[in-house]
């Protein structure tokens, strides 16, 4: 019977333990109620984030690097979708121009830094050098190397000077990125979003992932350290990573005053829609 006991532990650990690793979670599909449901709740907290930035004067940088295709853009969407624009600033800069190009490398990203009560997210950031000037070799290697020594420091006095800073890698892997950029090739909506260094990025990969690893090794310290977001299913890459962006502020659900609406006045009251008939309305088509 003890023997029988101890199979039967034995058995029940192992399946404890297969039902818990991260292979089972990415073979159960996602279903897009699931999706949706979730995604409801944390768009919730991130408004009472929100609210708790602006009362608190909370300044804050979130940095999205990643492979091409990963699925940055998808989350910094899903991010903003729900709140104010000039709390949450996105800032994705083109290549530097030819002036900025004579600037002290960090200069242009740091005139986009947060005021108070801001979270301002990079779509791209300082970490270019590190990894598409670096492949492609639009700096020197002596430029590289200074940016990988000094990264740390640069990101420490913004740490010491109240700056809350988060910086995510998005990893996607071979087949996964593949299916993506031929997805980018077929679908009109999507064109756009493939340029000539992606294609050049997908000739090169093993040289990107070795830049991301030099990277990373380098400038993944205790008060910038990078946090690593698995991105081949974009649906639970987006929900992660907002759960655990919302993880990283101490922030709480403000009081906030009960909202009651008055009876309209009819004082003036005219034909306000007979008003504007006169002007040009656009087409219904729908």
């Amino acid at each position: 019977m003890a023997k029988k006991k101890s199979k039967d532990k034995k058995k029940k650990s192992k399946n404890e333990h297969r039902k818990a690793g991260p292979a089972t979670t990415e073979q159960r599909k996602l279903s897009n109620k699931e999706y949706e449901a979730e995604l409801f709740k944390l768009h919730a907290e991130l408004v009472k984030l929100q609210l708790w930035v602006r009362e608190k004067g909370v300044r804050a940088v979130v940095v999205f690097e990643g492979r091409d295709a990963a699925g940055k853009g998808g989350v910094i969407k899903r991010i903003t979708e729900r709140v104010s624009p000039r709390v949450f600033r996105v800032v994705a800069l083109p290549a530097p121009s030819e002036r900025e190009k004579t600037q002290m490398y960090m200069q242009r990203y740091v005139q986009h830094f947060p005021a108070a009560g801001e979270v301002v997210l990079f779509d791209r950031s300082w970490y270019n050098r590190a990894g598409v000037e670096r492949v492609m070799k639009f700096c020197t290697k002596e430029e590289y190397e200074r940016f990988l020594r000094y990264a740390p420091e640069f990101e420490k006095a913004m740490v010491d000077s109240g700056i809350l800073l988060i910086k995510y890698w998005f990893d996607v892997s071979k087949d996964v990125q593949e299916e993506r950029f031929r997805a980018r090739v077929e679908d009109p909506r999507k064109v756009w979003k493939l340029s000539p260094m992606d294609v050049k990025s997908y000739d090169r990969w093993y040289d990107y992932s070795r830049a991301r690893d030099d990277m990373i090794a380098a400038t993944s310290v205790a008060h910038a350290p990078w946090h690593i977001v698995r991105a081949d299913n974009k649906k639970r890459a987006r929900l992660n990573c907002i759960s655990h962006l919302l993880s990283q502020f101490p922030y709480e659900e403000l009081p906030r005053d009960k909202v009651t609406f008055g009876k309209r006045s009819e004082k003036g009251a005219y034909d306000d829609e007979a008003s504007i008939a006169q002007y040009g309305t656009i087409p219904e088509l729908f």
